[in-house]
């Protein structure tokens, strides 16, 4: 019997028996992304400590509650926001238009602990604005009312500011691939412009609304120093306080393996709904976006509401930054800055090539065949995303615990000597960290490069006789090179802006630009943080360029079609 027939092996067997190395690859980095993942959820029915048991009878119920109030204000918040502007945007003439489309994204750049650091400095007692207030009024302190920014509401308003856009760039584009022609019929039965939007455009939007809503969630759950900072107790914070504060992993790990299952909840509720949905659309021939006009109140009002956002989230922290630093260049921009910052280019310069070459190796892998198991072992590969870096710290960490521990022992008895820490508290540990958390980032860009070369390309290159290996380098590499660079620039912000993963990990004497700027303002040092903050929302703002690239290129691509 020849092994095609073989009814073990089947289509997936004579796969993997004619390409073993793509196979095993796959199989190899799922494992790899597993293994964080597999190790916390190990622990959820393991012996509970002492401190566990306390967590559970103390503040773990308020880790929840905050969590769920965090996620419940950000959620409300980013639908508000970015489907407001976005059906704005997408339906609307007004003046502007075209430069609010793109400057909507601009607080994508800013991390949201950025962005507390700054209105803290801002909003505080000692800030310039209460100062005013005082000034003005002649009042003291106590003598008048003042929000208070370092609380639970402080926090959504910041996750908020430059979360929406993940909304706002799903909703935007679904509202301008809906037909006109469903417009133009619900208003000739008597629907206005408001009950079209709830009756007609929301619901046919929601599924890409929710997608965004659910990384919107997945981010605020990830989120360290934002919380931290305002003193809201949420997993993260808890996670964090146990690992370094009482240095019970343990405990540690059970924190993070309650809230990854919140997570799976979460996306498993995010599936559900698109699952749900009953609502289609028919794409015929391609139509112009359908406009409503404004009258001048309702121009203000629409310019007033696109603006805010943009302000709030990234003109006014970015003068801000800009302002500090230059009052108070010789304590923020010395040579240690040059140091952190080298540390971080280097981090996230490594992890973004890596994931960029795995990302390829695995999409190109999916590509050669389309069997059910190796779909799902690359989508697991790429779920890291869903995934908080605090949850893949504590994963990587013990593993990699376990690794130093037995090695120095074999070191110990062939050497008579300890080798020290080798993988865990390392960048090497800390590179793996952020393969694992944003992978899926390049997949996602390298699959869809990778899915708009046709399939007879990889037929006419076996054909003359090339491998594999040879038609991905010397035919798919070149066609998909953009797709390949712009996850290396996704992947490289990211790392830049990753906060719980490397301060948890933290290798000795490699501290990158998002830890000192967090050490910094704990220590209330503002203005030394000013320099390194400012680094990283500049850094942040090459996507959102390559996004406005794209809108801009696309709208005048429709331009040129309309005119066709």
């Amino acid at each position: 019997m020849t092994k095609s027939a073989s009814p073990w092996f089947g289509s997936w067997g004579r796969w993997l028996w004619a390409q073993p190395g793509w196979t095993l690859f796959v199989l190899f980095t799922a494992s790899l992304v597993a293994l964080p993942i597999l190790t916390v959820l190990s622990h959820i029915f393991a012996d509970s400590s002492e401190t566990w048991a306390h967590l559970a009878a103390t503040v773990l119920p308020s880790y929840l509650i905050n969590s769920l109030w965090l996620s419940l204000g950000v959620s409300l918040g980013v639908l508000g926001v970015g489907v407001s502007t976005a059906w704005f945007v997408a339906m609307c003439r007004f003046p502007g238009r075209a430069i609010v489309e793109w400057a909507l994204l601009l607080p994508l750049s800013t991390p949201a602990y950025v962005l507390a650091y700054t209105y803290t400095d801002f909003l505080d007692v000692a800030g310039p604005v209460q100062q005013w207030l005082r000034s003005t009024g002649q009042w003291q302190v106590g003598d008048y009312w003042f929000p208070e920014i370092r609380s639970l509401g402080g926090a959504i308003a910041m996750l908020v500011l430059v979360l929406y856009p993940y909304v706002y760039m799903l909703a935007r584009v679904a509202f301008l691939e809906q037909s006109n022609r469903l417009l133009e019929a619900s208003q000739m039965m008597g629907c206005n412009s408001w009950r079209s939007f709830w009756l007609v455009a929301f619901p046919l939007a929601r599924p890409s609304i929710v997608v965004g809503v659910a990384l919107v969630l997945m981010e605020t759950l990830n989120d360290f120093g934002t919380v931290q900072y305002f003193g809201v107790d949420t997993f993260t914070t808890g996670i964090y306080r146990v690992w370094t504060g009482f240095g019970d992993r343990q405990a540690a790990t059970q924190l993070a393996a309650v809230l990854l299952l919140l997570i799976f909840g979460l996306v498993l509720i995010e599936r559900w709904s698109r699952g749900r949905a009953q609502y289609y659309q028919s794409h015929g021939l391609r139509e112009r976006p359908y406009q409503y006009s404004l009258s001048r109140l309702a121009t203000a009002g629409v310019l007033a509401l696109c603006w805010l956002p943009i302000t709030l989230g990234f003109l006014l922290p970015t003068v801000l930054l800009g302002i500090m630093t230059y009052q108070n260049l010789t304590e923020s921009v010395t040579l240690e800055f040059t140091g952190y910052a080298g540390n971080s280019f280097f981090l996230a310069g490594v992890a973004a090539i890596i994931s960029a070459a795995i990302a390829t190796a695995l999409a190109y892998g999916q590509r050669l065949n389309h069997a059910p198991w190796l779909r799902t072992a690359t989508r697991f590969s790429a779920m890291g995303y869903a995934i908080p870096g605090s949850v893949i710290a504590v994963g990587i960490a013990m593993p990699f615990g376990w690794l130093d521990q037995g090695l120095n022992l074999i070191a110990q008895i062939w050497t008579g000597s300890r080798v020290g820490l080798v993988f865990s508290g390392t960048a090497l540990a800390l590179i793996f960290a952020y393969l694992v958390r944003f992978l899926a980032v390049s997949f996602g860009t390298v699959e869809a490069g990778l899915s708009k070369i046709k399939p007879s390309l990889d037929e006419a290159a076996r054909s003359l006789g090339r491998t594999p290996t040879q038609t991905l380098w010397q035919i798919h590499r070149p066609l998909m090179w953009s797709s390949i660079l712009t996850a290396v620039m996704l992947v490289f912000v990211d790392v830049m802006k990753e906060l719980p993963a490397t301060l948890m990990i933290n290798p000795t004497h490699f501290e990158t630009l998002a830890v000192r700027v967090y050490r910094l303002a704990s220590d209330e040092r503002l203005a030394a943080a000013s320099a390194p903050a400012l680094a990283i929302v500049a850094v942040g703002l090459l996507p959102v360029i390559v996004l406005s690239w794209q809108i801009v290129r696309s709208q005048e691509d429709e331009s040129s079609e309309g005119i066709g």
